[in-house]
């Protein structure tokens, strides 16, 4: 089993977080992990991404090839885009719905939809929307999570405790907050996939 998922999004919405959660949720479970990422203008809505590699076996490069990647999960729609050749045949794209416009010449979202759209595995949420309701837009990262936790090699209870240990430092509040993401992402995902 091997499992190559790019996370890309902007500064401040969470990359890395999603990818400390796959990488405790992995090791826990005593899978091989390899994890690389790229902090664009982070601080300032610049391009972040990450590669993160889970598999049964020894892994020997933290970076996916093109064409290689069975998921891009996404939480900024524009962001997904940019990472396409990566995405092998049959992997699936996941993406929030709302855009991050940081740029004037930002597409329009009906094109980007409708690229996302053009791939037959793909899921769009309204994460950031989604997650305001449950008291935070901070957690739509934790959403996004959630939505794609379907097509991962880790079962929820060990995706449920890297998130509780993650946060357990800020409080309860802001773990349950969190769960309550995940589970939001996964309830929003089964409504698109079924």
């Amino acid at each position: 089993m091997k499992t190559n998922i790019i996370i890309a999004g902007v500064g401040g919405q969470g990359i890395l977080t999603i990818s400390t959660i796959l990488d405790m949720a992995a090791f826990n479970n005593n899978l091989h992990i390899k994890q690389s990422e790229v902090h664009g203008m982070s601080q300032r809505g610049g391009a972040v991404q990450s590669h993160v590699r889970i598999s049964d076996s020894e892994v020997f490069s933290d970076l996916i090839p093109m064409g290689k990647a069975d998921m891009i999960i996404s939480v900024e729609p524009m962001e997904l885009l940019r990472y396409l050749p990566y995405l092998k045949e049959d992997g699936w794209l996941i993406t929030d719905a709302e855009p991050f416009v940081n740029i004037p010449n930002y597409p329009e979202l009906k094109e980007l939809f409708e690229k996302i759209k053009s791939y037959p595995n793909h899921i769009i949420v309204n994460a950031t929307e989604e997650a305001k309701k449950i008291g935070t837009s901070k957690a739509a990262n934790v959403v996004m999570l959630g939505a794609a936790s379907a097509f991962l090699p880790i079962k929820d209870d060990g995706l449920l405790k890297a998130i509780t240990d993650l946060f357990n430092r800020k409080g309860e509040r802001i773990v349950n907050i969190n769960i309550q993401a995940y589970k939001k992402g996964q309830e929003l995902a089964a409504a698109v996939i079924n």
